[in-house]
């Protein structure tokens, strides 16, 4: 069967003259074309041109959801491919930016076989930037409003929302945006950015925004960071606190007032687990989220120890407090510095001499709970700082290679009980080879697992398309998939 090449091609967001040239010459030439919407002023100056297409208005009419709506579309292209040997798909603004069909389509290009191309073009929020005067690289949340969710939301940085079609849309939005915005949060609607017979702007308050009759489907919303969250407490752990006393109260939660120190170990190593994963995903609604759980879990370990009478809340905070203006001299002193290299050194020393004053003298003074990556280069550094450590790299690579061979040779003679010790020499060797190269391993390995995952996780999507269970599965067809995954 024939299968032929879908080119997928920007319109821009406006008229013919916004369209970039080898766009619009493709267009002059190519014999088949199909357009997502023929809803758009580029489209109607095309035609008017003579440039003759098809387009994929009618399917909104007929499916009830947009997500059929664009199933369809990416079906119906799938098989025009297998027609022609090559089909123009004209989208408005860039393929890549708010538009639906077109990372559906590359997926299903990829499955079926099917040769794609992506030719570029200025994109709506290029417009949307222009005729409000703003710079994205101080700070943008770009959301499409047929899919904005509250939990997503982060006020303190400017919102741009796409796809506002039409006043009901509009309606669902302003809801949404109530629920962290207030109310009367002034926003500013833009139709037909970048079109000058047809653009238009206003600025009215959020409350207002399904109200404005001239709403349509070239209409985006820009949302001005807010100033100030609602209900921000004038003393922010006092709420806080009161709730935590009311749980261990006499009253209080009988699941809570069972917890101590120890049973709450796991829960607090959890969060800080969540607070590392929401940084990661760079979500910074969740990690808002994740770090008041993580700080519940400080305020529920001093209500314990203030019940049993050894600190409160309020030591904590004035021990840190003293702690970073001790440990900052050149801040709160009179101790210069000229970069952050000395100034981990004065705080390495002052450390040292507050351990000394403990009677805590130890080099090897690090937590046994951290994970068993970090807390090795901790020990290794440690160990560097006194002078214990290797001139050069070279010392650890070789060291590398001995511990693989006496693991080898270990096993060699059936010596189990010390294969295990062996590993473990060969993972603290690596990890001074880390430290050498200035790589984290802990983050190394944590982005190796994840890369592992995400093509485990291709090759379990592609044997449910194939109707299979992974131990159905041969390991060479699982490799293949594996290779597939490393190449995609």
């Amino acid at each position: 069967m024939l299968k032929g090449k879908i080119v997928v091609l920007g319109l821009g967001p406006g008229g013919v003259g916004l369209i970039p040239a080898q766009n619009l010459e493709l267009l002059k030439k190519a014999e088949y074309i199909l357009v997502r919407t023929a809803k758009h002023p580029a489209v109607e100056e095309l035609q008017g041109q003579g440039i003759k297409f098809a387009s994929f208005d009618y399917l909104y009419e007929q499916l009830p959801t947009f997500e059929e709506v664009y199933q369809t579309i990416v079906d119906k292209l799938i098989a025009a491919a297998a027609k022609y040997p090559q089909v123009i798909y004209a989208v408005p603004g860039h393929p890549l930016v708010a538009e639906s069909t077109v990372p559906l389509l590359l997926q299903a290009a990829s499955r079926e076989g099917v040769e794609t191309e992506v030719l570029p073009a200025m994109s709506c929020l290029d417009a949307v930037y222009a005729a409000l005067h703003l710079d994205p690289t101080a700070g943008m949340l770009v959301k499409d409003a047929l899919l904005l969710k509250s939990e997503e939301l982060v006020p303190a940085v400017g919102l741009i929302l796409t796809q506002l079609y039409n006043r009901q849309i509009a309606s669902d939005v302003k809801l949404t945006l109530m629920e962290v915005y207030p109310d009367d949060h002034l926003v500013k609607l833009v139709r037909g950015a970048g079109v000058s017979r047809l653009e238009r702007m206003e600025t009215i308050p959020l409350f207002q925004l399904d109200r404005i009759d001239w709403i349509d489907h070239l209409t985006s919303l820009y949302v001005p960071p807010a100033q100030q969250r609602q209900g921000t407490a004038g003393f922010p752990l006092d709420p806080l606190v009161d709730v935590m006393q009311e749980l261990l109260g006499e009253n209080g939660c009988p699941w809570d007032r069972e917890q101590t120190h120890d049973s709450l170990k796991r829960y607090l190593i959890e969060e800080c687990y969540e607070v590392i994963e929401a940084i990661e995903d760079r979500d910074m609604y969740k990690l808002c989220d994740e770090l008041g759980d993580l700080l519940l879990q400080i305020v529920f370990h001093a209500e314990l120890a203030s019940c049993s009478g050894y600190f409160n809340i309020n030591d904590v905070i004035a021990g840190i407090t003293e702690k970073m203006i001790r440990r900052h001299p050149h801040v709160f002193g009179d101790i210069r510095v000229d970069n952050s290299t000395q100034v981990l050194a004065n705080w390495d020393e002052i450390k040292r001499q507050e351990k000394e004053n403990s009677g805590l003298k130890t080099v090897m003074d690090i937590p046994r709970g951290l994970p068993a990556l970090y807390r090795a280069e901790k020990v290794q550094n440690r160990a560097a700082k006194v002078g214990f450590d290797w001139p050069d790299i070279e010392g650890p690579w070789a060291k590398f290679h001995e511990e693989i061979k006496e693991l080898k040779e270990a096993l060699a003679k059936k010596e189990f009980k010390h294969t295990e010790e062996e590993m473990g020499d060969i993972l603290f060797a690596a990890v001074n080879i880390s430290r050498f190269l200035h790589i984290d391993p802990e983050e190394a390995l944590q982005k190796t697992v994840a890369k592992f995952v995400k093509r485990f996780r291709f090759i379990e999507q592609q044997a449910r398309l194939k109707g299979k269970e992974l131990r159905e599965m041969s390991l060479e067809e699982m490799d293949k998939l594996w290779e597939e995954a490393k190449n995609r």
